[in-house]
């Protein structure tokens, strides 16, 4: 699997874990519509996280409605979590340190603009600071 989609498939397992320790009664369509996927997409990847060994099924017996399930994190799912966090927080760090040297290129290039064009340059905030 290309790594990209290893990204994107393992932070989905984040916010998947993550929504289930928050909500572990959410209906597999409503967790979907939170985390902006499809139902079907939902699904796979709750099936995966179960097979892992990372979550369980648990059918809420006082509740009238049988259908009904809780999705509770097993020791593994809290330890797996626990190793996601850190792999995305290291991962949207590097997204950031990137992103702040895009944005001093930018403004280096604006700068650069109106120097040379001094009253036709692109406008800036020069109230923020750097």
């Amino acid at each position: 699997m290309p790594p990209a989609e290893n990204h994107h498939d393992e932070t989905i397992h984040f916010e998947l874990l993550q929504s289930l320790i928050k909500s572990p009664e959410q209906s597999q369509r409503a967790l979907a519509g939170s985390m902006g996927i499809s139902l079907g997409k939902l699904n796979f990847c709750l099936r995966a996280l179960i097979d892992k060994g990372w979550v369980k099924v648990d059918n809420f017996c006082r509740n009238t409605n049988k259908r009904q399930y809780g999705y509770l994190l097993t020791p593994e799912g809290v330890e797996a979590k626990a190793r996601l966090t850190v792999r995305f927080l290291k991962r949207k760090m590097v997204e950031y340190d990137q992103l702040g040297l895009e944005i001093d290129e930018l403004r280096q290039a604006v700068q650069a603009d109106e120097d040379i064009h001094p009253a036709g340059g692109m406008e800036t905030d020069k109230g923020r600071k750097n």
